[in-house]
C-alpha cells in the first residue's frame, strides 16, 4: 500500500472523507475482488500524480459495511469522489488510467 493511500474504516470515514479539507477519492472494495486489484497500483500511482491536491482512501467493503451501505456500494470497485462532503461523482468498475484521470480531472 502507497503512503499516499489511507485505508479508512467505518468509524474514521467521517473524519477522513466527510469533513477532510480537499477533494477525497474513496475506493470501495475488496481483496477477493480481481477488478479491485486491476486498479490499485493506477490509484497508487494517481495518489503520488495528485499530491496534495486530492486525498485517496480505501475502505474494505467486507470490514466497513457501513459506509459501502450509506453510499449504496452494490458492485466493486466503486470510486465516489468527495467534495465538501457531498458525492460529486462515481465510477463503477476498473478503470483505466486515462478514463480515471479524466474522472478526477472533472471533478476537483
Amino acid at each position: 500500500m502507497s503512503a499516499n493511500i489511507v485505508n479508512v474504516t467505518d468509524a474514521e470515514f467521517e473524519a477522513e472523507v466527510l469533513k477532510a479539507d480537499g477533494p477525497v477519492l474513496v475506493d470501495f472494495w475488496a481483496q477477493w475482488c480481481g477488478p479491485c486489484k486491476m486498479i490499485a497500483p493506477v490509484l497508487e500511482d494517481l495518489a503520488g500524480h495528485y499530491g496534495e491536491q486530492l486525498k485517496i482512501v480505501k475502505v474494505d467493503v467486507d470490514a466497513n459495511k457501513e459506509a459501502a451501505a450509506k453510499y449504496n456500494v452494490r458492485g466493486i470497485p466503486t470510486l465516489l469522489l468527495f467534495k465538501g462532503g457531498n458525492v460529486e461523482g462515481t465510477k463503477v468498475g476498473a478503470l483505466s488510467r486515462a478514463q480515471l484521470t479524466e474522472f478526477i480531472d472533472s471533478q476537483i
